[in-house]
């Protein structure tokens, strides 16, 4: 009783001083549902990958193996309805509420099946060995070089098998070299967006292109998006105006973000994946490998990954708002990386004037505790 009702105090309070918002990372309408009840002022996050697990990932499959154009196209326009419907709940679920959708991010093989569990496949198919059905045309072919499904998909899978993933053909870079992926995404949500006007809604979708490096990639693909959404409109209906920005999580976007900036109606900073390039570190390897040493060292006084390194980092951050803003003072500035629950963190965003932080449903009302405190000086 008394308890819950002093905690709503402080935070109504929290949330009548703050200037930062707080958005939550949320890639689905229960996640979103759940966002709102914590407070959440909209979805500063949806990452579209998870919308391409399960069942889905058999058409994930399919595109990668396609060798004709039109054969990508089909697989395409069946992804299209069920990325709509995904979009469609995920807009009323935060109607009236910004909606940040992420095109997809990670390298395609991450939906593919493991080479080791494949290439065991395809030689057990190959020696007569696989399931007793003796069909090559299912199983895979005579070993690697099967004609098979799994053979297809073996030498698929070495195909885009790379060394350093993360580094590798991911975010734009795979919109711009897959044609038709990311138009497929940008007109499933445009569809979305009209289909909930219609139905008298107040859906605001924004669409965020990740890993952009150089202006040029984001002018692709923001013209691209364009044309997509003025087709929509033509032929379903009125579409709300969708803003098209990108994710910051590149050393170079950072010190070329006065330039992006003309290309861009919003910021979102990705600081996990800036941490990483920045320190030079894959957080998977390092993270249980030397983190308690330098901690104990005090190389660092905490995890970079768990509270923003201000002073690397951080000076990143800053330099690309300046020079965004500077190019354009309308620009959008967000966080949606895990700092963006972190009550240390959350203080430097105030500070460095960004608009709002996104972080997971359960960490937005620390957001918004930090951000109050953060607005009257409170440390």
């Amino acid at each position: 009783g008394g308890l819950v009702r002093a905690v709503d105090r402080l935070m109504r309070h929290a949330d009548r001083r703050r200037v930062l918002g707080a958005r939550a990372n949320a890639d689905t309408a229960g996640d979103a549902r759940r966002a709102a009840r914590f407070g959440a002022e909209g979805v500063g996050l949806c990452r579209t990958e998870h919308m391409f697990l399960g069942e889905r990932r058999r058409l994930v499959e399919r595109l990668v193996l396609a060798g004709r154009e039109q054969e990508r196209e089909e697989v395409l326009a069946e992804l299209l309805p069920l990325q709509r419907a995904d979009f469609t709940e995920l807009l009323a679920a935060m109607d009236g509420r910004p909606v940040t959708v992420r095109l997809l991010d990670p390298p395609l093989h991450e939906f593919l099946p493991d080479l080791t569990e494949l290439s065991v496949r395809v030689a057990l198919s190959g020696n007569g060995n696989g399931n007793g059905s003796g069909s090559d045309s299912e199983a895979g072919g005579r070993g690697e070089g099967g004609d098979g499904r799994d053979g297809r998909l073996l030498r698929a899978v070495r195909r885009l098998h790379e060394q350093n993933p993360m580094l590798g053909l991911r975010g734009v870079r795979l919109g711009l070299v897959v044609p038709g992926l990311f138009a497929m995404q940008v007109r499933a949500v445009a569809e979305a967006a009209a289909d909930r006007r219609a139905a008298g809604g107040d859906p605001r979708p924004e669409i965020m292109v990740p890993l952009v490096a150089a202006v040029r990639e984001l002018e692709i693909v923001r013209e691209e998006a364009e044309r997509v959404v003025a087709d929509v409109a033509a032929h379903r209906g009125p579409v709300p105006t969708v803003p098209v920005g990108t994710m910051i999580e590149l050393p170079r976007a950072a010190l070329t973000a006065g330039e992006i900036a003309g290309a861009a109606d919003f910021f979102s900073f990705g600081t996990n994946d800036l941490t990483q390039t920045v320190w030079g570190f894959s957080r998977d390897d390092v993270e249980g490998s030397f983190f308690a040493g330098y901690l104990e060292r005090g190389v660092f006084p905490a995890s970079p990954f768990e509270t923003i390194d201000a002073a690397g980092v951080g000076t990143l951050v800053r330099t690309a708002a300046r020079t965004g803003r500077a190019t354009s003072p309308d620009l959008g500035l967000g966080v949606c990386g895990e700092h963006g629950g972190d009550p240390a963190s959350v203080r430097f965003f105030h500070e460095a004037g960004l608009d709002h932080v996104s972080c997971s449903p359960f960490r937005v009302p620390v957001a918004r505790l930090e951000a109050g405190r953060a607005a009257v000086g409170g440390r």
